[in-house]
This record gives C-alpha cells, structure tokens and sequence, in this order.
C-alpha cells in the first residue's frame, strides 16, 4: 500500500474511495508533494475496476486554501511549462472516475481550481470560494479562469478574478459553482452519500457520460451531440446495460 504524507486514502467502501488532504496546520495548502500524491491516487483510483466513484474532501476548517507560497515564488515560467506541479493537475483533469468534492471553509486559489476540477461539489454553508492570486500579482493557472466561467459566466468570473474577492456557498449555488450546500459539518456526508449513489451504477456508464458532459465544454454543439450518440450507442451494446433493462422489464406488472 501506498504511504503518503500529505493525504489519507480511506478504505473502499461500496466503491467509494475517499481522498482527505491532510494539511490543516497550513490549511490545507497544496505544495508540490501535495498535488503529486492526489494525483498519485485518483489515477491509482482510475485504474482499479472496483472504484466506481472517488469523494475528495478537506477538514472543516479548509478545503484547500491555495498553493504553497513560498513553494510557487521559486518558480518561473519555464519552470512551471514541464514541472511536476503542472503534469500532476493534467493527470487529475484525465481521470475518468468521477469525482466529487466536499468543500468546508475554504477553497482559494488552487483549492477551488480542485474543487472546479471535480464533477459534483457540496459545500458546506459557510464555505468560500476564491481567486485571490491577482493580489500576488499573479493569475489563476490551473482552471481558475476556464473552468470558473464556464460554470459561473463571464460576470461573477470577472469579478473574482480580477478583485480576488471570494464568494460564499450560496453565491456559488446560484453561479452554478456547486450542486448543493448543505449543513456546515455535513458536506463529507452527503459528498458520500451522492458517490454512494453514482457507485451503484454501472462502471462504464458514468465514465462515458461524464465525458460526454465534459466534452460539451470544449466542443460545438453538433460535435458534442455525435460524440453523445457515439457513447449512447457504446452503451447499447453493454451487457449491463441490457441486464439493468431486462430486470426492469421482468419487473413491471404486465410482465407478471
């Protein structure tokens, strides 16, 4: 089994695996070692059939606030083009599992870029969501400008990225930046509950479908919908598929 440092890997349960950075005298900040060791895992977590759905969380007190200063200010440009930093967000965006985020606290900088990269996001009730590197004379660098207005527009983006003014839970909701706020104290829960439920689906369908919605980001509209179809017709080949429909047809009452 792997050892890490920065994170724990909890133990497979109903084919949910849980990933918690573990950080909290520093908030959770994402230095190197840490965001090679979550890529470390939900690539480990992609590759093993018996992972249907990956929940990454943080503690109550942050999600992940930011990058490791006085890492980042030792780099340059042409450090940053092939760094391990840099290949390690590549291989957590190439992750076919999917994943969902447990936000309490918050997510700043290159937290809430992981939290962006995942597919579902609960946040806690006093979450907060931010870009502040514009304050460090810097910029967003990993999905902090695409992934943010894709989901949340040109507007509120703008708006973040530009002032490094962060926004709550509630403005994250209506922005479309997660799908639920619940409870402080009880993101983890639901986030697990939500895996829970997309793990009792068949393996290959999630898969496909998230990179069918995924891909309505970075294609038009009629190359997004032939490459639905494509993946819609995949599945009608699957024995799940047809063992999941056959059971719902055995199952109605005129069948009977």
């Amino acid at each position: 089994m792997t050892a890490y440092r920065d994170i724990i890997v909890g133990a497979l349960t109903g084919g949910v695996l849980r990933i918690t950075i573990a950080r909290p005298e520093v908030r959770n900040a994402l230095r190197h070692q840490t965001m090679q060791e979550l890529a470390d895992a939900i690539e480990a977590a992609d590759s093993d059939a018996s992972v249907r759905c990956v929940v990454v969380a943080g503690d109550e007190r942050a999600f992940a606030a930011g990058a490791d200063i006085a890492e980042m200010v030792a780099l340059d440009g042409p450090a940053l083009a092939t760094h391990p930093r840099t290949l390690a967000w590549r291989r957590i965006w190439a992750a076919g599992c999917p994943l969902v985020a447990a936000v309490e606290g918050w997510a700043l900088g290159g937290g809430c870029e992981l939290a962006l990269s995942c597919d579902v996001v609960i946040a806690g009730e006093r979450a907060r969501f931010g870009q502040p590197e514009i304050t460090l004379g810097w910029m967003p660098g990993a999905g902090g400008t695409q992934r943010l207005a894709r989901s949340a527009g040109k507007a509120l983006t703008m708006q973040m990225v530009l002032t490094g003014d962060p926004i709550g839970a509630e403005a994250a909701l209506r922005a479309g930046i997660v799908a639920e706020v619940v409870t402080a104290g009880t993101a983890l829960a639901r986030a697990e509950a939500v895996a829970a439920r997309i793990a009792t689906h068949p393996r290959t369908a999630t898969r496909l479908a998230k990179q069918a919605v995924l891909r309505a980001y970075d294609t038009p509209l009629r190359d997004g919908l032939a490459e639905e179809h494509t993946a819609f017709r995949t599945l009608a080949s699957s024995e799940e598929r047809n063992a999941l429909m056959q059971a719902v047809l055995h199952t109605r009452p005129e069948s009977k």
